[in-house]
């Protein structure tokens, strides 16, 4: 019998609740998964490069062989052939990584999520690139942490300009490869510079690598955990040379942090699904990302060079853009005047979708700004969507 209820609830939201969020990204996806919208908005992998087959037949061969274990709760820090093959691949320039060091997560937002909820106190300092990536920014705003943007150039993040921010701060968030959003990437120089940096100020940097492998020349740039093991965060994640269904990420971090990790996740989640990570481990194990991730780098590579290609054709003077040598974005700056918030809803009338930049600031966001994705667009609907937006903005100059 449904019981009538005169008084309805009157909801007391947590104070950390109203810190929360919509993605913009997320939300502009809703508009785009209309077909016939371009849709140059999302981060997301090609589907043209998720290995079916084979992680068909590693869940047959993992459900078949080692069922019950594969169907059984797991341990929170995650299987440990898995882990000792992520240790193996970053112990690499005379650094020694430890399975110990490495936690399995539930895609590498909850990694980010972890952190936030074991090194940020409300009000707590925290360095990001300007701009940063969305989600870390929607990750740690939940702890409410005290934002301060770190100086980028062409070149991305500028190490010389962290001292001037750094005093009391807990942690510094950057991306050195193919940068989300602007697809800048860091020199070897700058790398060894801000390793320096913050071993000296005592300061934890988070290498977040997504997009590492994603190189178009084939040779990925030193990793800077191995520079210095004890003082770097490092996440990766098998979401763009996998697939992101699955949503498995990881954290390698020092032991007396890695322990703590593994404590927060063991009240979020107890474990990340044993099937997934048997699974992935089956698929990765014998070299198979060897002759998987230079298929991805051909895709990628190709679709920029034809979005730059459109861009140096049809986008008129005044408009600047990064070039990337990797990964998935292109980050456009467009003559100040331009508000990219109100570009959008135009280019949505002409079934074309971008993500504008002012939500990748965590400071006085530059609202003259926006980010492009190739991966996901045919050639020919790359070269149409861009002839639009060069004709929306040269409208406007």
């Amino acid at each position: 019998m449904k019981i009538e209820n005169p008084n309805p609830i009157q909801w007391r939201f947590a104070e950390r609740a109203e810190q929360l969020q919509a993605s913009f990204i997320r939300e502009i996806l809703k508009i785009t998964q209309q077909p016939e919208i371009i849709s140059f908005a999302g981060g997301l992998p090609s589907p043209a490069t998720f290995p079916v087959e084979e992680m068909k037949a590693a869940y047959d061969k993992v459900l078949s062989e080692n069922g019950k274990v594969a169907l059984q709760y797991g341990p929170t820090d995650g299987y440990t052939p898995l882990r000792q093959w992520i240790a193996d691949s970053l112990s690499v320039n005379g650094a020694r990584i430890v399975p110990e060091q490495i936690l399995m997560t539930s895609g590498s937002q909850q990694a980010l999520d972890l952190l936030g909820k074991v090194l940020i106190d409300e009000g707590s300092r925290v360095l990001v690139e300007t701009p940063s990536y969305l989600g870390a920014l929607q990750a740690f705003s939940v702890y409410r942490p005290e934002f301060k943007s770190v100086d980028t150039d062409d070149h991305g993040l500028v190490p010389a300009s962290i001292e001037k921010v750094a005093q009391g701060a807990r942690l510094l968030y950057s991306l050195p490869n193919f940068q989300n959003p602007t697809g800048r990437s860091l020199s070897v120089e700058r790398r060894q510079e801000l390793v320096e940096t913050c071993a000296r100020l005592g300061l934890p940097l988070i290498e977040d690598d997504p997009y590492g492998a994603l190189s178009y020349k084939g040779a990925p740039s030193p990793k800077m955990v191995a520079m210095n093991p004890d003082g770097v965060i490092y996440m990766g994640s098998f979401s763009k040379v996998l697939t992101p269904g699955i949503r498995l990420g990881y954290v390698c971090a020092p032991l007396p942090l890695a322990r703590r990790l593994e404590l927060a996740k063991q009240a979020a989640d107890l474990h990340t699904s044993q099937l997934t990570q048997m699974v992935v481990h089956e698929v990765v194990k014998d070299g198979f990302l060897d002759q998987h991730i230079p298929k991805i780098r051909t895709l990628y590579g190709d679709q920029c060079q034809v979005m730059l290609d459109a861009m140096a054709q049809h986008f008129p003077a005044g408009v600047e853009w990064t070039k990337p040598e990797g990964g998935m974005f292109i980050w456009v700056t467009l003559p100040k005047h331009i508000d990219a918030m109100k570009l959008l809803d135009e280019a949505i009338a002409q079934k074309v979708a971008f993500v504008p930049g002012s939500p990748f600031y965590a400071n006085e966001p530059a609202t003259n700004t926006l980010r492009l994705s190739f991966v996901t667009v045919p050639p020919e609907r790359i070269r149409h969507g861009i002839e639009v937006l060069g004709k929306l903005i040269a409208a406007k100059i």
